[in-house]
């Protein structure tokens, strides 16, 4: 499935929709975390004004297992 070009802030958006939490803020990046069955996921998102490059965007939902179908979803 393709995914269209995500901006950071649209993806925090989603992923707070999801239960993460901001655990910190270091400049312009936020850290995030979420606890699902015992399993904590942890990640961070540059708020930039560009969109995602599609690489980034690629790890950041393989690390809080987050489907490319969910994520067009909340958008």
């Amino acid at each position: 499935m393709k995914i269209k070009q995500v901006r950071p802030k649209d993806l925090l958006k989603a992923l707070l929709k999801l239960g993460f939490i901001i655990k910190r803020q270091k400049g312009s990046h936020i850290f995030l975390e979420r606890t699902l069955e015992g399993q904590k996921y942890f990640t961070s998102i540059s708020l930039h004004r560009e969109p995602l490059a599609k690489g980034t965007l690629k790890a950041i939902l393989k690390q809080t297992s987050v489907s490319e179908v969910i994520l067009k979803e909340l958008l």
